[in-house]
């Protein structure tokens, strides 16, 4: 004989029924007081450059410049092909860092110190990690922090390609006062709510 008893033993109803939903917060992102200096977040999920990208984004921002769209120019330069719209690299880097530092930031106050290291290719997949370089109380509004970092984005060999500073304004937790019913982004009343569940 043993110990082990089944879900409907144990609650009366079958695993899997209405008895068992229940809203789950997910990822929120980070608040300001989650932040302290010294600390790495490297981004989830690497992001592969391709043609289309580099010159869709070319197009779009109006970057004459023929080594992001002129193959028979850039052939002849000393990289050989095409390089990525170096605006399109610091977009994309800013973009897979939001998910660790800015999904809950009211304003971006500025970027600085923004260096190319390194040449992206077509093809190349590139990874970011940010860095958190200093956090402060703002003097001007209560709800928010001030939180700067130091972005940095690599290829699939380990190049830093990319390193900004960039510096949010980030909300504080008890304004924002998060739950699983209103995620970031989300407007009050829609999707599965506390009253629908039993």
């Amino acid at each position: 004989m043993t110990d082990e008893t089944t879900d409907t033993e144990t609650t009366g109803e079958p695993e899997g029924t209405d008895a068992d939903r229940r809203l789950v917060a997910g990822w929120q992102g980070r608040y300001y007081e989650d932040f302290r200096v010294g600390d790495v977040y490297k981004h989830p999920f690497g992001r592969t450059v391709t043609e289309t990208d580099n010159v869709w984004f070319t197009n779009v921002s109006m970057n004459l410049n023929p080594m992001h769209f002129n193959e028979a120019y850039a052939a002849e330069t000393e990289f050989g092909e095409r390089l990525v719209d170096g605006t399109f690299v610091i977009a994309l880097a800013v973009g897979m860092s939001v998910i660790d530092v800015s999904v809950n930031a009211t304003a971006n106050l500025g970027y600085d110190r923004i260096r190319h290291h390194a040449p992206v290719y077509h093809g190349d997949t590139i990874f970011a990690e940010s860095e958190v370089l200093e956090r402060r109380e703002s003097s001007s509004r209560e709800h928010v922090g001030i939180v700067t970092t130091e972005l940095r984005a690599y290829n699939q060999d380990g190049t830093k390609v990319l390193s900004l500073e960039r510096t949010p304004m980030v909300l504080k937790r008890e304004h924002a006062k998060p739950s699983a019913a209103k995620p970031p982004g989300w407007p009050e009343g829609i999707g599965t709510l506390p009253d629908d569940l039993p």
